[in-house]
Order: C-alpha cells, then structure tokens, then sequence
C-alpha cells in the first residue's frame, strides 16, 4: 500500500555476498497500475514461521519496491479516456519502475493494470505506448482476476479459528469484496475458498466525482455511505453473510487490503509517520476506526494534507475512502477487522512461484 511517494522497503545488501545472494536466488517482480496508484514489488520467497493462520504461504523477502500515486484514472468518469497529463505522469513513475527492475536478473515478472485501463476507451492505446516507450507488457485484468490476486496477497491472515471471511480491497476506481469459505478450504487445500466475489464500480477517486469532487467530500459524507451501502445490500442478502455473522456456531473475520485502512490504522495508532511493521496483520476494533473517520472529518483540508501519515498525495481522497470503509463496515459490524499492508503486487508473485 502507498504512503507517501515511495515504499520504505530497502534494497537488498549490495556487495559481493549481496551480489552472489542475487544470482543463486529466484528474483520475482510484480507491478500493479491501478486509478490511483503505480506499484512495484520485487522479491524472492522464504521459508514462512508457523503461526495460526488457515492458509499457509511463503513469506516474502524484498529486495526493492516503489509506489507512487499517478492518478491515473484522473477525468475518466466525466470523459471516459485517459487524459494526457495523466498518461504521461504514469509513463514517468513506470520508467522509475524499469530502473529498478534492470538491476536484478529477474525469474519471472508479470505487470497489470486494473479499473482506470479497464474502463478508459484508450486503455489499450495507452498500454501499447507504455510498452512502446518503456519496453514494459502489462495486462489489463479482469475485476475478478483482480479480486482473485489481492486475495492472495493477503489470505495468509486468514486464522485458523473462523468459518468465513469478507475480505475486501478499496482502489481508486473499484472496490473488490469477497466472500470466503475458510472452512472448506481448510477440509480440502485445493478447494477455491472464494465463494463469490463483487466488483463495486467505485474506488475513492470516482466517488468522490460522483459526489462533486474531492472538495465537497465532507459535505456528502452521508450520502456516500448510503449510496454504497445500498449497492452492497444485494451480495449480501444473496450470501446470507448477516446470517452468518449473527450465528453463534460462525465466526466471520474480516479482512482489508487497503490503502484508506491502513491509513486508519496509522492514525488511530498515533504514528509518527507510517509504518508498515506497526501496521500489516494488526487487528483493531471497527468502532476505532470509525473514531479516526470522525476525527478526518473534522479536520481542515490543511491538516489533512499536512498530517504525516495522509500526505498530500492521499487527502484528496481519504473521505471518500473512509466513506466505502463505513459502508461495509455498516452492512458488516463484526467487531473488529484485520489490516493488510498487501494486495495484488504479493498476489501476483505469489502465483507465479507457485507456476511450474
């Protein structure tokens, strides 16, 4: 997840051993270009600490990552292209991300892009420029691939002890929800633990348009939650995930993926700055962060901006980010929720170390 311009994983250790390091391991990296964001990762498994988790993973080893936010997506919902401005803004942070990728022997890579691609008519056009000016080939994914990788970016933080999960990840064009069976998982390790799955047509950037913009955020607050909770309404009926929270032979745990709860956490935390180690796998209460919202709300758009762990680059869009959180969270009161500082950049790796 982004905060700030750059994640704050460091390089691996240079020198001759780095050096030898390098060439015996097996170097993977993953890109993901969502509406907002442009995500690298570049990594190689390790062997994963027994814990009490439902699904077992490797663990990563970063050598190196980047993260900057583009806005991409910026004007689609009014014009339904990829504007200029934003186009070249994303070819600058993805020749960054060549830089990178040009100074480790790579096993395997795979680079995606997700909803602003998807939905802009010169999506396409725009993949192809990027591949002719940077040399990089990106797929443009489908809302359920997408669901898919960000779920296994994260499912190590399923526990073992619950029967169902809503795991959710919040982007800057859509949001994905899924629904899991823990259990059958559990019974039968080949078995898909995603048992259904909605694609939200609203991520934080075109939420907030659709509402007036970021400026008018706070104003529409209200009205942002209930226009998304009511498109939440029918996944959940159609599931009976209310039921099931309610019964007392279930647990269901939920699970974010997001920037926006991260940032959250973050503040609800009281850090000094972000601090991925302090916040990735932590569990807290929904009503905390439900008291951070209320605190976001209050504030100046200039004490937003200036807080350390939002930023300039998120306060535009934190509100309507905290907007889809309470939605789901509303539809979904299940106490206490569990934070994931990883999505869809450790999902793609993941399946390609497991690819023969």
């Amino acid at each position: 997840m982004l905060h700030g311009s750059q994640d704050t994983h460091a390089p691996a250790q240079a020198g001759t051993q780095g050096e030898e390091r390098l060439n015996k391991e097996a170097i993977y990296a993953a890109l993901d270009l969502g509406t907002n964001n442009c995500r690298l990762l570049i990594a190689t498994p390790q062997e994963n600490s027994g814990d009490d988790n439902a699904f077992s993973s490797p663990a990563l080893r970063i050598y190196d990552s980047f993260s900057r936010i583009v806005r991409l997506g910026e004007g689609v919902s009014a014009t339904g292209t990829l504007s200029e401005e934003a186009m070249v803004r994303t070819i600058a942070a993805l020749k960054v991300c060549c830089k990178k990728l040009n100074k480790y022997r790579i096993t395997k890579a795979r680079f995606v892009a997700t909803e602003a691609c998807r939905r802009a008519a010169n999506g396409a056009e725009f993949i192809a420029r990027v591949q002719e000016q940077t040399g990089l080939a990106i797929d443009i994914i489908s809302t359920e691939e997408e669901a898919r990788l960000a779920f296994m970016g994260c499912s190590s933080l399923l526990k073992c002890g619950v029967s169902r999960a809503i795991v959710f990840d919040i982007g800057g064009g859509s949001t994905e929800l899924m629904w899991v069976d823990v259990d059958a998982a559990k019974r039968d390790a080949s078995a898909m633990p995603i048992t259904d799955w909605l694609s939200v047509g609203f991520g934080v950037m075109n939420l907030a348009d659709k509402f007036g913009g970021s400026n008018f955020a706070d104003m529409a607050y209200g009205d942002m939650v209930s226009f998304l909770v009511e498109r939440l309404k029918p996944f959940d009926e159609a599931n009976r995930i209310s039921q099931a929270i309610g019964s007392t032979d279930s647990k269901v745990q939920l699970l974010s993926t997001s920037g926006t709860v991260t940032t959250l956490a973050a503040i609800h935390l009281d850090l000094p700055r972000y601090d991925r180690s302090r916040i990735d796998g932590i569990k807290l209460g929904i009503g905390d962060l439900r008291n951070t919202t209320q605190k976001l709300l209050k504030m100046r758009p200039s004490e937003r901006f200036n807080h350390p762990c939002i930023g300039s680059d998120r306060a535009d869009f934190i509100i309507s980010g905290c907007a889809i959180f309470d939605a789901i969270s509303s539809v979904w009161p299940t106490g206490e929720i569990t934070i994931a500082d990883r999505g869809v950049r450790e999902g793609i790796i993941l399946t390609l170390i497991n690819q023969k």
